[in-house]
């Protein structure tokens, strides 16, 4: 048994039916050539057959003091045939039916009394593809460290038949320090740099005059959501993206932000709802070193984002958001991680008032919505000798915040996957034609 580090606790504080709080991921996958009608029913068995279970896999929380939420206790048997599913699709096995499956599994809890994760073989497809969904537990993992953790399983090898899964894997060259021994760690290296903290927030809150808590305008998102998700995903070519990015010397995620902007923007429009003062987006910031192979917990730092949604002009709108982020990402350079993650928390603390929904209704949004742009491979990725087509990440809607936009990277693609409350947000998957026609308009105005 081990006391959770506060931060993983917060999102096992958080959860409830209408408000589930694990990460997500739709994987597409084309069989290898001559691969017969049983692959995936043959990958299943594999699966099964992968019994060796990581401790992180065996982990669910324990009650002590009273308290359920304060430890981790670990299973000592898995049973992985509750855990790794085999589904199929009803006739005739399209996309949007795909989508659906995926929805309704995204939209149910994990059960605390097993490990905190589920992975799910789904076939059926017509095109002949089959798909992974997987989730887990935010406690568990952070949306980075859970696509990290998938691209491990991945190889750049076509060839190879290996079957790697997640719940067992080489271990990685560096370990950072976890548990309550960690936190303990983190906690008081944060403390011993106060001053330092202070001098950063006063500059980041007055000096910088960054988008500051409770300045977002209330919008249609910002509300009471219920349990049910709705699910859209889409993927673009990052040529056309990268295209922009050179004409107008702005970043790739600045180019994102900005075509989310212009769609948020038409979305909003298309309902008459869209508010005088800007959208503000809270965009994570992974605090882990690109060769920190430890995945346990969460290591995310935040910036708030001015998206723009008040100007017409597409550019104008991406000068505003480069500079947003531009004075965003200066305050955080010269923190430590600890810092960072301490500093995130000073500008986020009102989003803990989210919690209560009968606050929701008469309290200004900390931020608008969520959007997440997850670094992912850059080469083609095979599975079982199944090249990976798209992964597309699900994430977190919540209570105040009733849409999620998250994107990574794959090959020469950029794969969105939206994740919206049913009751909230309608015709969610407009928002996917509005970005097409959000970044048509850039590159129109751009290129």
């Amino acid at each position: 048994m081990e006391f959770i580090a506060p931060v993983d606790a917060v999102f096992l504080l958080a959860e409830s039916r209408e408000q589930p709080m694990h990460v997500g991921a739709l994987q597409l996958f084309e069989p290898p050539e001559g691969a017969g009608d049983d692959f995936a029913a043959q990958v299943h068995d594999k699966l099964l057959g992968s019994t060796d279970v990581d401790p992180r896999f065996r982990k669910h929380p324990a009650t002590i003091f009273g308290a359920p939420q304060m430890a981790w206790t670990y299973a000592e048997e898995v049973e992985l045939d509750y855990h790794v599913r085999r589904l199929a699709l009803p006739g005739p096995g399209r996309m949007h039916q795909l989508v659906d499956l995926a929805s309704g599994l995204h939209s149910s809890l994990l059960d605390r009394h097993r490990p905190l994760w589920e992975f799910h073989l789904i076939e059926g497809l017509a095109d002949g593809r089959f798909a992974l969904y997987s989730k887990m537990h935010h406690a568990l993992i952070d949306g980075v460290s859970a696509q990290r953790l998938l691209r491990r399983t991945l190889t750049s090898d076509p060839a190879s038949s290996a079957t790697l899964v997640p719940w067992h894997l080489p271990r990685g060259r560096r370990r950072a320090a976890t548990g309550a021994g960690g936190a303990a760690r983190n906690l008081v290296s944060a403390a011993a740099s106060g001053a330092s903290l202070l001098r950063a927030a006063r500059t980041a809150l007055l000096g910088q005059q960054l988008s500051l808590p409770f300045a977002a305008p209330r919008t249609m998102f910002n509300v009471p959501i219920g349990g049910a998700r709705r699910s859209a995903v889409r993927s673009w070519s990052l040529d056309r993206l990268q295209q922009v990015k050179k004409a107008t010397g702005s970043t790739l995620n600045d180019v994102v932000l900005t075509m989310a902007a212009g769609a948020l923007r038409r979305y909003l429009i298309e309902r008459d709802a869209l508010p005088d003062k800007p959208l503000i987006a809270m965009v994570p910031m992974s605090l882990r070193g690109e060769d920190d192979d430890d995945t346990n917990g969460v290591k995310v730092g935040a910036v708030l984002c001015n998206l723009g949604t008040d100007i017409a002009d597409p550019l104008d709108r991406l000068q505003v958001v480069s500079a947003s982020m531009r004075d965003g990402k200066d305050i955080y350079r010269t923190l430590s991680s600890n810092q960072t993650m301490a500093l995130s928390a000073l500008m986020l603390s009102p989003l803990a008032l989210n919690l209560v929904p009968a606050l929701i209704s008469w309290t200004n949004p900390t931020f608008n919505i969520v959007i997440s742009n997850v670094p992912g491979p850059r080469e083609p990725m095979y599975w079982n000798g199944a090249r990976l087509d798209a992964s597309y990440p699900l994430s977190i809607p919540f209570d105040g915040q009733a849409v999620n936009i998250t994107l990574t990277s794959n090959a020469d693609n950029l794969d969105f996957g939206l994740v919206g409350c049913r009751r909230s947000v309608p015709q969610l998957p407009r928002l996917l034609d509005h970005l097409e026609s959000s970044l048509a308009e850039l590159e129109r105005a751009a290129v």
